[in-house]
């Protein structure tokens, strides 16, 4: 009887194991029929390559890429993010000459228009997405113009180099490595890529008249053309009512950015205005500049 029960248990189990031996078997042959040998050059511009996936290069990913350079069928200069570094990598590699990858590229945000500076047209409770906002009358920001903050460009960003502060895009210029992702994601096509060269840059992108400008934003071009008269040079011109600088002819003067009066031109040598400071010191010039003027009818009347 207890024979019986173990033959009746082992069955099953024998079964399993030579279900099992046989198709380890079948997959080792299949493995070696199916194989199919990778080019030792396609891992090597692989490990050369940044990973951001991006596509920027024009393939679907760093793999696809890697296959297209070790076949010869792409150029070594396509991976921006990589750089001048990633071409002369894969330059080495493939043995040919890496060229000129052309100036350094970054992404910026044309608005400054955080909270506290720009004005709301209403309160959105939507979707956390700056499309799904941008459909309801051009969004939440009374310009419509101005980046509305929801992050789209940060989850965008494979670099981590966007964050949203203060309801609004901050670019960290040192992690952006110009992939433009965020330019494709910014759906009020605010966010464009510059040369790093450029070290001022009117970051407003409204175009409508100053009164309008003002009633919007604190911190928009109101077209007042100071810049266009301050720049020696004639970098700025006007395009309607916002400045527009003409980097081939800018050479960083920053003479524009002396005489802007809301401070739309940012200096990127420098760090962004203290706007409560600023507020603070008018207040208190204002303030000094009343007391001055009661002392003199003060001084009048004695």
């Amino acid at each position: 009887m207890l024979s019986v029960c173990l033959t009746a248990f082992a069955s099953p189990l024998l079964i399993m194991a030579g279900l099992g031996i046989a198709s380890g078997v079948l997959l080792t042959v299949a493995a070696h029929i199916f194989h199919v040998e990778v080019d030792p050059k396609v891992t090597e511009v692989r490990e050369a390559l940044p990973g951001a996936n991006c596509g920027v290069c024009g393939y679907a990913g760093c793999d696809a890429y890697a296959e297209a350079v070790a076949g010869g069928k792409a150029e070594i200069d396509r991976c921006i993010p990589g750089g001048a570094g990633t071409a002369n990598a894969l330059s080495k590699i493939m043995g040919v000459d890496a060229g000129d990858m052309g100036p350094a590229m970054v992404a910026r945000v044309r608005c400054q228009g955080d909270v506290g500076l720009a004005r709301e047209k209403y309160i959105y409770t939507g979707i956390d997405d700056c499309f799904a906002a941008a459909q309801i009358f051009d969004g939440h920001k009374a310009c419509a113009a101005g980046c509305l903050g929801h992050g789209t460009c940060v989850a965008a960003c494979p670099f981590g180099a966007i964050k949203i502060v203060n309801q609004i895009a901050v670019i960290d210029e040192e992690a952006c490595k110009s992939c433009g992702r965020c330019v494709q994601a910014c759906p009020k096509q605010l966010i464009v890529m510059v040369e790093r060269r450029q070290r001022v840059m009117v970051l407003c992108n409204s175009d409508d008249r100053g009164n309008i400008v003002r009633a919007n934003c604190d911190t928009g071009c109101i077209g007042c053309t100071r810049c266009v008269r301050a720049c020696e040079y004639g970098a700025i011109s006007m395009q309607g009512a916002l400045a527009v600088i003409d980097y081939d002819k800018c050479v960083n003067c920053k003479a524009c950015v002396e005489v802007c009066p809301t401070h739309a031109i940012r200096d990127f040598d420098a760090p962004p205005v203290d706007r409560e400071k600023e507020a603070a010191a008018k207040a208190k010039a204002a303030a000094a500049k009343a007391a001055a003027a009661k002392a003199k009818v003060g001084a009048a009347k004695s």
